[in-house]
């Protein structure tokens, strides 16, 4: 193995010194990083690649921590390519070995992407001053090589910005809340504990996410009471939901709601257990594709 990785090594600092080379990396005075998104719902560290594109980090909101990372390049791949993501150490640091973190393969005309282990990878090389560097043959010379490298330099400042967005993103993401149920105690619009929890987490997310295109409300009764009784009570679940989304900061005319009275029943009504599943309200939520 370490003779595997020492013979890359020779083989791409040869290379480096060909003409057949295109290596595009920031210079010292040049290599930007910025924290793009900041909110607990996404977090973004960028960097520009003179020439090239764009390097991005990316986490979004969800119960389990994500990363991935995204070469964003201005030239999309003309072909399937294969790729190698190395570590190499910056010019002042010369004889220091370089090192593979995973091989990669380009779809056509789409960006290329690192999944969330060889990400973190890459983000604990660049915190130890480390380059990550693509290598891949030009899809329209094969004898060409191209290395696209991530410079390390003016990284660590923004690095710890980006960790503290990541230790502040939320435990649940827009899929966990687009379709939510609430339930109502026996009679009148008082939710159910669980319900009031589920309804708190609505309207947190809502307010980070400018995105939220549209809100269907619909809310139901159980078939205990007289009909237009129920009819009337629905109605009034589905705008004290639809006050609470505006207080929220939600636009009224995202929300739309409608009462179905003691329509359209999930459960029996014979039982308390199965009527509390009736008493309801519905709630989806839906964004731009």
């Amino acid at each position: 193995m370490w003779r595997n990785l020492l013979l890359i090594s020779i083989l791409f600092i040869s290379s480096s010194a060909s003409a057949d080379l295109r290596h595009y990396v920031a210079s010292l005075d040049n290599s930007a990083w910025r924290v793009g998104q900041n909110t607990p719902i996404e977090c973004r560290l960028e960097h520009d690649i003179p020439d090239y594109g764009k390097a991005v980090f990316s986490s979004k909101a969800g119960k389990d921590l994500n990363l991935l990372f995204t070469l964003d390049m201005w030239a999309k791949p003309d072909a399937v390519t294969n790729a190698k993501l190395m570590s190499r150490a910056p010019q002042w640091r010369p004889g220091d070995a370089a090192k593979e973190i995973t091989a990669l393969k380009y779809q056509r005309q789409f960006n290329g992407e690192v999944p969330k282990k060889a990400a973190w990878t890459m983000l604990n090389e660049l915190s130890q001053g480390r380059e990550p560097t693509f290598y891949y043959s030009d899809w329209y010379d094969t004898s060409h090589t191209v290395a696209v490298g991530i410079s390390a330099a003016n990284f660590a400042g923004k690095y710890r910005e980006f960790r503290s967005c990541l230790a502040n993103l939320l435990p649940y993401s827009f899929d966990d809340i687009a379709f939510t149920v609430l339930n109502y105690k026996d009679g009148g619009t008082e939710l159910t504990r669980f319900s009031k929890y589920q309804l708190k987490k609505v309207q947190e997310y809502l307010s980070y996410d400018p995105d939220v295109e549209l809100i269907v409300v619909n809310a139901y009764t159980d078939s205990y009471g007289g009909r237009s009784i129920n009819q009337k009570v629905s109605d009034k679940r589905a705008d004290s939901v639809k006050d609470l989304l505006i207080a929220n900061g939600i636009a009224q005319d995202r929300i739309i709601t409608e009462g179905h009275g003691e329509k359209r029943h999930v459960s029996g009504n014979d039982l308390a257990s199965e009527r509390q599943v009736n008493r309801r309200v519905v709630i989806k939520i839906t964004k731009p594709i």
